[in-house]
């Protein structure tokens, strides 16, 4: 796993495959791994900025709930990342690839590489020290218990839509 130059001259581990980079730096939908009508229309989206003294050496990804499911899940997560609102949806920042080998279940949305719809969203949650992320496994079970769901993931390798 090799990392690409970025604008700025570092160099930024790329945790996606090469159609999902491609469609991502194009400003493309990447089908089905950021649900909610992207697909159906072109929208702008911005990149999540994380604060600069937090380290995503794993790169990072951001999954969305709808703003009134957010305080409840706040609530239940023992170790919560960087957290940003954009009154419509809160977006907890997650290691890169979190969806390999399963679905998020509706209401969430999953974001690749951070990127979500242009609605001004803030940092309303710091983690302090360390890392920018939430757990994604506590998370995604969160989810699923809002949406009513069973927990369902392929083992690895075999299975769950990877772009």
């Amino acid at each position: 796993m090799g990392g690409t130059p970025a604008r700025d001259g570092r160099t930024v581990l790329r945790l996606v495959s090469g159609f999902t980079r491609n469609r991502l730096t194009r400003g493309l939908p990447t089908r089905g791994r950021f649900s909610g009508g992207c697909a159906r229309g072109r929208r702008e989206r911005v990149r999540l900025p994380l604060p600069p003294t937090l380290a995503a050496t794993l790169g990072y990804d951001a999954v969305g709930v709808p703003a009134r499911h957010g305080f409840r899940l706040m609530a239940r997560l023992s170790r919560p990342g960087c957290v940003f609102s954009d009154g419509d949806w809160w977006w907890w920042i997650v290691p890169a690839g979190s969806d390999q080998d399963l679905t998020w279940p509706a209401p969430a949305r999953y974001a690749a590489g951070g990127y979500v719809p242009r609605a001004q969203p803030r940092l309303i949650r710091h983690p302090g020290a360390g890392a920018p992320y939430t757990p994604p496994i506590p998370l995604y079970l969160m989810v699923c218990q809002l949406a009513g769901t069973a927990p369902a993931w392929a083992p690895s390798g075999a299975g769950g839509q990877r772009e």
